[in-house]
């Protein structure tokens, strides 16, 4: 990698963290480029040559988000491995994520720019399915080797995880309530686990 192209990165992941910055304290409508280039230290044509609109720079912002969400919560089924060990653990995973205040951040800045939005919100409805493919794998793999029930992969991912976010995300983001403590994390996390194999399981 030359020295240009290396600078032209740094600058590219300072127009990042800046307009980060700025989504996470004024809000979608309230940002502007001209206040991003100004905290990235950068002029508005450096900010506009990266980005050819703040929709495309929040949209960056929100792949980078989805990137790192689907890092942490890669599955892979194993029959050698307890089921509830190893749910627990991606849930554990999910929890990390969940409980993150910049992502918590993000997702209400994420939020309420779709609330108007109804494309923008379908495209991030689309990218978290698709960040969610690998517990839907998991389940279709145990299914296989008859550890759960038949059913639809997807909806009993759904319902999985719709549990976790029903306590520890859309509270957060909703209405402003705090971050679960780490036992409280522990046992939403124990508790979905068991619900899930209760009603699934062989």
């Amino acid at each position: 990698m030359t020295q240009q192209q290396r600078q032209t990165d740094r600058k590219r992941e300072a127009i990042l963290q800046a307009a980060i910055t700025e989504f996470r304290q004024n809000g979608y409508e309230a940002t502007s480029m001209d206040k991003i280039a100004a905290t990235a230290a950068v002029s508005k044509r450096t900010v506009y040559n990266h980005f050819p609109s703040k929709e495309e720079l929040f949209s960056a912002i929100l792949m980078q988000l989805w990137h790192s969400t689907a890092t942490q919560e890669v599955v892979t089924y194993s029959a050698e491995i307890a089921m509830q060990s190893l749910l627990e653990g991606y849930l554990a995973r999910k929890m990390l994520m969940l409980c993150d205040p910049n992502f918590l951040d993000l997702s209400r800045v994420a939020v309420a720019a779709t609330i108007h939005t109804p494309e923008r919100a379908s495209d991030m409805v689309e990218k978290l399915s698709k960040n969610e493919l690998s517990i839907v794998t998991w389940i279709k793999a145990a299914q296989k080797d008859g550890k759960l029930i038949a059913g639809d992969p997807a909806l009993m991912a759904d319902m999985l995880l719709g549990q976790i976010k029903a306590i520890a995300f859309w509270p957060q983001v909703a209405m402003g309530q705090p971050i679960l403590s780490t036992e409280q994390q522990q046992v939403l996390i124990q508790t979905t686990a068991n619900m899930f194999l209760r009603y699934y399981g062989k």
